[in-house]
């Protein structure tokens, strides 16, 4: 046996030994640690505080296994065995280096070492010390287990802010405790609040612990406009619990009606707001592929208020080719987020071959994340990014003829986003306001009048959708570029200039784009900017349903555009009507209809606020007693979506209701009515009177003295 295998054999009991009691000390602490962790923080603490002790922990183990080398061996048999004779380090010795006596003390050591076992020399257990970590693990996990945490266990009970006066027979708030679970995906702990107002996401849970004195027999919760919530006994306290969908007003009510009326509470219900995706990297929306570039690693962030969703989808849409050839193709990858859930950042890798990209085509990526709002999750679109690799192409020519341009623009494809955005927000419809949705679809009609507007510059700007009529500014053009008779032309500013080689060969009127489509192509792309129009009506009207089918058909005769198989630059601009000039500058007025449009009342949405206002003011429509407050009870709830603050109105009602005759309940109520109607339009100031000057001048030119 050589000395290696001497060494490893009787070296490697006490290790196992040593790493085996390191880590009988150190599992039940970093059990504790990462039960701490767990309580203080979740389950990811948890983890990772444990994974970065354990790793100490196995670090330590293997620097106290490393002190059982030879050295040590040597030591311990020279200190246990007697038969060594103190000569243990010639075990480990090279024979060829060793005297006669030496080599025979060797054999003999050699041959007396397998008398007893490797594990006899095995330091002892950590006994007292392993108890020890033993019992402050479990001090440690018990802890971080039933260590009463904030709105767990009974609640403490705080003193009534109601000060009502103490009636006697009647019972009152004494103490109160308003407790906010909040649901699970927000991550956030239940609390405990003194106060009866609160502020709590939407579908929290509210749980009331109440008490009185004396005790109450059948108190109860009072939501202005709701069904009452009951109150059960549990000992001297009293306890009621409800979801929270939305906003509401409340009071506490502790001896049916029969005492001073309490005052009114409100739990304001917190909406949890869409994910918001930016683009953080390029920082332009079109980007160029560069030289030798073969993948491109765009980055978005994810926002949200309570986490975004781990994973995310990113869609690719490509459109390769030229010309006739141009095809399309969408697809969706997932993608994963890194950073924390409130702030995820994602950098999707996109190999160019992989996703089959190639030069002359674009690359229109956008990424679509998920909240992780339970039950239904909120999803949002980001911003899209743009991936253009120029073809190496020159335009062909075709002499005289015309030029052939076989560049198609990147914005013949971005109707399909104006129709993604229409349905999208249908689907939305039932979540927003009125006046939210409204406004989200004006906002998609303003897009579509843009995109109207890139089309109509290929139809020579016509921007309208309609022909302009002709000038009638008393000057007649009739020439039209050839010689009809009219001046002579004024000469070419130089030889070779393009004005002169138009002016010879052709019509110098349209320079713009609309002489890059034939006469085929443009009347398809007039059908297509008419459906837009009819598009955009609809959708600056709220109505993205009904813009959906001109949507579609302006989709449709994009798409036939883009499958044109040549775009041609016209020699000649286009003919303009001639004017006929006997029927301009006559004076005649017969059959012109009157241009006069009749003034109709605006129908406001403040009729019963509007009322209301009046009545509790001083005006001649004022009302001293008591007023009908039904009728704007109902308004109020109506349009709680456009009132800035719907429950303080309410309670302002419900105060003038109880008690008519209250002065400031009047004055507050007509106070929150002010801000809460429909701002009156604009109107054009009035003319100031004229001052001695003027009115010298006006009588002078109306033939009077001055």
């Amino acid at each position: 046996m050589s000395a290696n295998d001497l060494l490893a054999r009787w070296t490697a009991p006490a290790k196992y030994r040593v790493m085996a009691d390191s880590l009988a000390l150190a599992v039940p602490l970093v059990l504790g640690l990462a039960a701490i962790g767990w309580r203080l923080s979740g389950i990811i603490a948890a983890l990772a505080a444990a994974m970065i002790a354990a790793a100490i922990v196995l670090f330590a183990a293997r620097y106290r296994a490393r002190r059982y080398d030879q050295a040590w061996l040597v030591h311990a048999l020279d200190r246990e065995r007697p038969d060594m004779e103190d000569s243990a380090n010639l075990l480990f010795a090279d024979p060829a280096l060793l005297g006669p006596l030496e080599r025979l003390q060797q054999a003999r050591l050699l041959g007396r070492i397998d008398r007893y076992s490797p594990h006899s020399l095995r330091p002892d257990w950590s006994r007292r010390l392993i108890l020890l970590a033993g019992i402050m693990g479990l001090i440690a996990v018990g802890l971080a287990l039933f260590w009463p945490r904030p709105g767990h266990g009974p609640p403490t009970l705080a003193p009534s802010t109601e000060a009502l006066p103490a009636t006697p027979g009647i019972p009152r708030l004494t103490a109160q405790n308003l407790r906010i679970i909040p649901p699970a995906y927000t991550g956030l702990p239940p609390r405990d609040s003194a106060s009866l107002d609160a502020r709590a996401p939407v579908g929290s849970r509210i749980e009331w612990t109440l008490r009185f004195d004396p005790q109450a027999t059948v108190p109860a919760i009072l939501p202005v406009g709701g069904a009452h919530i009951a109150l059960r006994s549990d000992g001297p306290n009293w306890i009621a619990s409800r979801p929270l969908d939305a906003s509401f007003l409340y009071r506490v009510d502790p001896a049916s009606g029969r005492g001073p009326t309490p005052p009114l509470h409100r739990v304001d219900a917190i909406a949890d707001s869409p994910p918001q995706v930016r683009a953080i990297s390029p920082a332009t929306s079109l980007t160029m592929v560069q030289a030798g570039q073969r993948n491109w690693t765009p980055v978005f962030a994810a926002t949200d208020d309570y986490g975004v969703a781990a994973t995310a989808r990113l869609r690719v849409t490509l459109a390769i080719g030229e010309g006739e050839n141009v095809t399309f193709s969408e697809r969706e990858i997932a993608v994963s987020g890194s950073g924390p859930p409130r702030d995820r950042r994602f950098s999707p890798r996109l190999d160019f071959g992989a996703l089959g990209f190639s030069a002359g085509g674009d690359m229109v990526v956008q990424l679509i994340v998920r909240d992780m709002r339970q039950p239904a999750a909120q999803e949002v679109r980001g911003p899209s990014l743009i991936l253009r690799w120029p073809s190496s192409r020159q335009p062909e020519s075709s002499g005289l003829e015309g030029m052939v341009n076989i560049t198609l623009p990147a914005y013949f494809r971005s109707q399909r986003q104006i129709i993604i955005d229409a349905e999208a927000l249908l689907k939305q419809k039932r979540r927003l306001a009125a006046d939210r949705y409204l406004a989200r679809s004006a906002s998609i009609g303003s897009d579509q009048r843009i995109l109207r507007g890139r089309y109509s510059q290929f139809l020579g700007g016509e921007e309208e959708g309609e022909p302009e009529p002709p000038t009638n500014d008393g000057e007649q053009h009739s020439d039209d570029g050839h010689d009809h008779g009219g001046p002579p032309r004024q000469p070419a500013p130089g030889f070779g200039a393009p004005e002169d080689v138009l002016a010879d060969f052709g019509h110098p009127h349209d320079d713009s784009p609309a002489s890059s489509l034939d006469p085929e192509t443009r009347a398809i792309l007039k059908k297509a900017v008419d459906e837009m129009w009819q598009s955009e009506m609809q959708l600056r009207q709220g109505h993205p349903d009904l813009a959906l089918p001109f949507a579609y058909r302006a989709l449709r005769f994009i798409k036939e555009v883009q499958q044109a198989t040549r775009i041609f630059l016209s020699r000649v601009g286009p003919e303009l009507p001639p004017i006929d000039p006997s029927r301009r500058m006559t004076g005649k007025r017969e059959g012109l209809a009157s241009r006069v449009l009749a003034i109709s009342p605006v129908e406001g949405r403040d009729g019963p606020a509007a009322a209301a206002w009046r009545a509790l003011g001083d005006g001649p429509g004022a009302i001293r007693g008591p007023i009908a407050l039904d009728a704007l009870d109902r308004w109020a709830r109506g349009q709680s979506a456009h009132l800035p603050d719907p429950l303080a109105l309410s309670g302002a009602i419900d105060a003038v209701r109880r008690d008519p005759a209250c002065l400031p309940c009047r004055a507050k109520l007509r106070a929150l009515l002010w801000t809460a109607m429909e701002r009156p339009p604009a109107q054009p100031a009035r003319r100031r009177p004229a001052d001695a000057g003027g009115a010298s001048y006006l009588g002078a030119i109306e033939g009077g003295k001055p």
